[in-house]
């Protein structure tokens, strides 16, 4: 690939620039090497991607060098590039967000050097109904994704109780991520304190491994359970984005096997996954988050969690004592890793 290419993508044409400059330097993974992995993973990425407002995180001089946010679309862009008017109290205006729901917008926005995608839980058409509820679980070291594994397995037998299914993904950093597909009217009013209700709860009955509570102090060897990304002024890492890391790892969904196999050997590398492995993931097994986009669900109607985030620990324990009384799919499992049902497609 030479430095600078004139391309035409479904009719639309643009122009790549410094193909050749280095991006990750620890690997010399270039930028031309990362418009390549978009272009390859777009089939499976650009379906999360579309219609959702989409925040940047450019790196011109690579991981290594200064980045920036960028959640206004830049004004020289290709007329094709589809925005959506999002109105931001902070700036008391409205803020153009890029929609990338084509393979061109895709590959426009790797041209950038727009290295990790973030975009918003809900529809630009509707931006205050999540499309999803997330957690994601950070682990403060000398803890890592393993015990993040642990405390998936908690969330998952939480939400089976309910009969609702929930998917990970590694974050492509230190941690993972469970989604759990909504695809129903809700907001984030409704799933904001739920999840906050399900941290505090988790906390409460793990203190030795599970904070709720952001405080840097309070994680040194714990799992910050982050329930805060539930708001529609939040962003979260899409699946399939690049990270920037010394790496050029990826945001990677994984089946609830290969999370239980990790925690069993103890073996964080495990799930840890570079962009070539990711598409050769994808061409094996196609998209394991693919349910994302369809499945429905809705969250039970609980006493307490629709009320003020102060009381979450209340509507925790109302959750606890619901999901006791609730009928369970399958028997709780002393050991999580024994676990080796499969989630359902859709």
């Amino acid at each position: 690939m030479t430095n600078s290419q004139t391309i035409e993508i479904e009719g639309k044409t643009l122009t790549l620039t410094n193909l050749d400059k280095v991006l990750y330097p620890a690997t010399g993974f270039t930028k031309g090497q990362v418009i390549d992995y978009y272009a390859r993973i777009a089939p499976v990425l650009v379906p999360h991607l579309s219609g959702h407002p989409l925040t940047l995180k450019r790196y011109p001089g690579g991981v290594n060098q200064e980045f920036f946010f960028e959640k206004n679309a830049t004004k020289h862009r290709p007329d094709w590039v589809k925005t959506a008017p999002i109105w931001s109290e902070g700036n008391q205006r409205n803020v153009n967000y890029i929609l990338a729901n084509d393979l061109a917008t895709l590959i426009w926005v790797a041209n950038l050097a727009a290295l990790e995608l973030h975009p918003s839980l809900s529809l630009a058409k509707n931006i205050s109904a999540p499309q999803t509820m997330v957690f994601d679980l950070d682990p403060g070291p000398p803890a890592n994704i393993v015990q993040c594994c642990q405390v998936a397995f908690w969330l998952r037998e939480i939400f089976e109780h309910f009969g609702l299914q929930s998917f990970p993904k590694t974050s492509g950093s230190k941690g993972l991520q469970i989604y759990v597909p909504l695809n129903t009217p809700t907001s984030y009013d409704v799933t904001k304190p739920f999840a906050h209700a399900l941290a505090r709860l988790l906390e409460g009955d793990h203190k030795e491994l599970v904070v709720s509570d952001m405080k840097k102090q309070l994680r040194v060897g714990k799992v910050f359970v982050d329930w805060s990304q539930n708001d529609e002024h939040k962003t979260t890492i899409s699946v399939y984005s690049l990270r920037a890391r010394e790496h050029p790892t990826v945001s990677t969904p994984v089946k609830w096997e290969e999370v239980e196999q990790a925690f069993k050997k103890k073996d964080a590398t495990l799930l840890v996954f570079e962009a070539e492995q990711v598409i050769k993931r994808v061409e094996k097994i196609g998209d394991l988050f693919e349910p994302i986009l369809s499945l429905k669900q809705k969250l039970p109607k609980l006493a307490g969690v629709e009320k003020a985030q102060a009381e979450a620990i209340t509507a925790g324990l109302d959750i606890a004592a619901q999901a006791e009384a609730a009928p369970s799919r399958r028997k709780t499992v002393a050991k999580p890793a024994a676990s080796k049902k499969k989630a359902r497609k859709v």
